[in-house]
């Protein structure tokens, strides 16, 4: 059942050496990895919006230099990361260049940072996208948790069906967000030199506003850079592009960047032009669309593209997190199955890790994440301030053609992202100390799990003396023996093709002395040459008197040079369902025996037919 049900969702395994057809066109990694920074538009020029509206209407103007900080920083960052790509191709982004640049230490703090800012990509895209929808559908608010749940659980099996799959899916929301969005901006903007449009800004660009402190701005500032988060993915993800893949992916990076840029300027304009106000009831984007087109099918369309591309803007996360995984498990900082493929060739352990860390955020605050929008941000310009910062590094180590200007933007960019994280904790602690309980935390979990890689791999390395192999006497074999029965007796002639030494042991609970050793003569009756020992256990524990008769065996045939092996019994059903009708002893003897050095643990199965 569960075979078909997968089969059904994920697709059928496809081979290693299709791996090549999985690989990404420009059109399709654009749609792919582009649209968590391009659904930011919806919400980017609002939150600077709201910021200057709290003092007066008048100060919104002040929304113009602050995106067009944003703009600068987006033109530094989109040049750094194309630079990544050409030096970094094998991707890991921020953390392969903060460890190359910086060391270790500092490329776990990016690559921590970053697989936060993964989970809360998903949590804020999905429930943003959830709020579009209950707002459209006012009904479904009270299920806005299952929504969301429902939506990370989709796009989650959309990226087990692998990268080609989830792209071509992505294609049609984020392609028609695009048009639309293109389609309002030339259309406004062609409207205002007709002079069709009216000009309603609240105070002309200049205007003195009473009240207006630079901290105001730099928090205004500092709520629209969210609109950057999701630009570094790409630079993530460059093994998953078609050959030429360095280019192809800084192509792709370089048409994100106009397209965002040109979304922000245009949405920004029009906003001030047309003197849109932040309100509760209604998005900025929402004002803007039904100002340009009218309450038609246009604006329609509008709402709709933005609701989807809000919501499939977690699949930026899904694309991203498990090659930043697969990347700390390689330098064994995380856990190796995150190296592992699936069935359809994603790395599915990255893929689901994700979706279950996005919907616990969910769950703890309610579906509610517009709060972490601060911590969201903190996630990002985090790593990329040490990835620009690590670029500096590598050109003054590396030169080449044009260092000096590559250097320079890099400069640019490092000190206006290590601003905004500074404005960050300063202007919004509230929201953003958890980064500074959760880093330590995660870069303790890191090199906890690097020193158990390390120390494991010193202790199963050869060297000449332990390479020559020890020689036993013999070999005995311990079977444990619940019942007489067809499982019993193809353990004990198992035992006897591999062992010199065979004993039963049986445990017994019962009471009566009688039926106690019933089981001692049948099993004498069937097997009269095989030493049987029957321990009594009046506290109903099979693992105790186990362990304890198996350590003096195993003591006993150290001392004659004989291994020790224990077989473990067990029934196989014909269908895995029916393993739940049957105790687990089999497995909790395995478990407790598994801890003795010298014991070598063996499963015998009797497969059942019916």
């Amino acid at each position: 059942m569960w075979h078909y049900l997968k089969r059904l969702l994920i697709g059928k395994p496809l081979k290693t050496t299709d791996e090549g057809g999985q690989a990404l066109t420009k059109f399709k990694a654009l749609a792919l990895l582009s649209s968590d920074a391009l659904s930011s538009v919806a919400y980017g020029t609002e939150q600077i919006l709201t910021v200057l509206f709290a003092l007066s209407a008048a100060a919104t103007w002040y929304t113009l230099p602050a995106v067009a900080i944003v703009l600068v920083l987006l033109f530094a960052i989109t040049m750094s990361y194309r630079q990544i790509i050409h030096a970094y191709p094998s991707g890991g982004g921020a953390y392969v260049v903060a460890t190359k640049n910086w060391g270790t230490g500092t490329g776990l703090i990016a690559g921590g940072s970053l697989l936060v800012d993964y989970m809360l990509t998903v949590a804020v895209s999905v429930t943003s996208g959830t709020e579009a929808i209950t707002s459209a559908i006012p009904l479904l608010r009270p299920y806005s948790i299952a929504i969301s749940v429902v939506i990370v659980l989709f796009i989650m099996t959309l990226n087990l069906r692998g990268m080609k799959d989830s792209a071509s899916f992505l294609t049609i929301p984020v392609y028609t967000f695009v048009i639309i969005l293109i389609g309002m901006i030339g259309w406004g903007t062609y409207n205002i030199l007709a002079g069709k449009l009216v000009y309603h800004a609240a105070a002309a660009v200049g205007s003195t506003v009473p009240g207006m402190t630079m901290i105001l701005f730099l928090k205004a500032f500092s709520a629209g850079s969210s609109s950057l988060t999701g630009v570094e993915a790409i630079s993530n993800a460059v093994p998953n592009f078609k050959k030429p893949k360095r280019k192809n992916a800084a192509n792709t990076l370089a048409i994100m960047a106009v397209l965002l840029g040109t979304f922000l300027t245009g949405v920004t304009f029009l906003s001030y032009y047309l003197g849109i106000m932040p309100n509760s009831n209604e998005t900025v984007l929402s004002q803007i669309g039904s100002t340009v087109f009218g309450r038609g099918i246009f604006y329609y369309l509008l709402q709709l593209a933005t609701a989807l591309i809000l919501a499939v803007a977690a699949n930026t996360g899904f694309s991203a997190f498990p090659i930043l995984a697969y990347n700390l498990a390689k330098d064994k900082f995380m856990p190796h199955m995150y190296m592992d493929k699936g069935d359809r060739l994603a790395y599915s352990n990255g893929v689901i890790s994700l979706a279950v860390g996005a919907i616990v955020l969910i769950f703890i605050f309610h579906g509610k994440t517009n709060l972490l929008i601060p911590l969201y941000a903190v996630g990002v310009f985090v790593p990329f301030t040490l990835s620009q910062s690590g670029m500096i590094i590598h050109w003054f180590r590396e030169r080449g053609r044009n260092w000096i200007i590559n250097a320079l933007i890099n400069l640019l960019g490092t000190v206006i992202s290590l601003a905004l994280v500074i404005f960050l904790f300063w202007l919004h602690f509230t929201n953003v100390w958890p980064y500074l309980i959760i880093m330590p935390a995660l870069l303790f979990g890191f090199y906890k799990i690097h020193d158990h890689y390390v120390t494991v791999a010193a202790q199963l390395r050869l060297n000449n003396e332990q390479a020559k192999l020890h020689d036993y006497n013999g070999a005995t074999v311990i079977v444990l023996v619940s019942s007489v029965t067809h499982v019993t007796t193809g353990a004990i002639n198992y035992a006897r093709s591999i062992g010199d030494y065979v004993i039963a042991m049986h445990v017994s609970f019962d009471t009566n002395p009688k039926k106690e050793h019933e089981t001692a003569k049948e099993f004498k009756d069937s097997f009269p040459d095989v030493r049987f020992v029957d321990l009594h256990s009046s506290y109903r524990s099979v693992a105790g008197p186990v362990l304890r008769f198996c350590d003096v065996i195993a003591k006993n045939s150290r001392e004659k040079n004989y291994s020790t092996t224990v077989l473990v019994p067990q029934f196989v059903p014909r269908k895995p369902w029916q393993n739940i009708l049957h105790n687990q002893t089999s497995l909790r003897l395995r478990a407790v025996l598994n801890s003795r050095e010298n014991i070598i643990v063996a499963t015998y199965s009797y497969h059942l037919k019916k």
